[in-house]
């Protein structure tokens, strides 16, 4: 089982900050803007533990969970 390094764990961590501050700091996002954002976000986190934060699998997780997020964020 591969360990993360210091760096992954310090991107990782600004990841996280950098969207909850996306998200917060956005009160003129609509309500789907604010769905892809938030899919991202939690696509890009489980992208990181399953691939054990491989940045390939990180980008991978968030680009799947804009997507997803986008589409449900369609009907509202």
């Amino acid at each position: 089982m591969r360990t993360m390094t210091r760096f992954q764990k310090m991107a990782m961590a600004a990841a996280a900050i950098a969207t909850l501050s996306l998200v917060s700091g956005c009160g003129g996002m609509t309500t789907r803007e604010k769905d892809t954002a938030i899919g991202a976000a939690v696509g890009a986190g489980a992208g990181a533990v399953i691939t054990q934060g491989d940045a390939l699998g990180t980008v991978g997780g968030a680009v799947v969970g804009g997507v997803i997020g986008n589409q449900i964020g369609k009907g509202k």
